[in-house]
């Protein structure tokens, strides 16, 4: 767990500084700047978590199947409850105040579910089983 967490400090402050560049000084949209968060994220995680947490033998090319699955299943789950959540709790806030935190706690949400998804699913070694 705390390789994981290592690796998540790296790809989390690299990817949160892409989305939020992207979002507030390009004026990209919500969804675009989140996805490229995890774009970016997503191949540092694959890379450091594949060799360094999980220390996964298995087929790459099975690996990086099923880790795009959880990622994109993450993705949908955590930006998907995000936004409409923090837009009740947030209502009289600006929509620009709104999306970046949206972001925020997607981003945690994301979080905890990649790793279930990681070490459960994507990197899980079948001749453990």
């Amino acid at each position: 767990m705390i390789k994981f967490a290592l690796v998540g400090v790296v790809n989390t402050l690299v990817g949160t500084a892409v989305m939020l560049v992207l979002y507030n000084v390009f004026g990209c949209s919500y969804w675009l700047s989140s996805a490229a968060n995890y774009v970016v994220g997503s191949i540092i995680s694959y890379c450091l978590n594949r060799w360094y947490t999980f220390r996964y033998h298995g087929s790459t090319w099975r690996s990086v199947v099923k880790f795009t699955i959880n990622i994109i299943v993450c993705y949908l789950i955590a930006y998907s409850v995000a936004q409409p959540l923090v837009k009740w709790v947030l209502s009289g806030q600006s929509v620009s105040v709104q999306e970046n935190v949206a972001m925020l706690v997607g981003t945690v949400l994301f979080i905890v579910i990649n790793y279930l998804g990681q070490r459960f699913f994507a990197f899980r070694d079948s001749r453990a089983e």
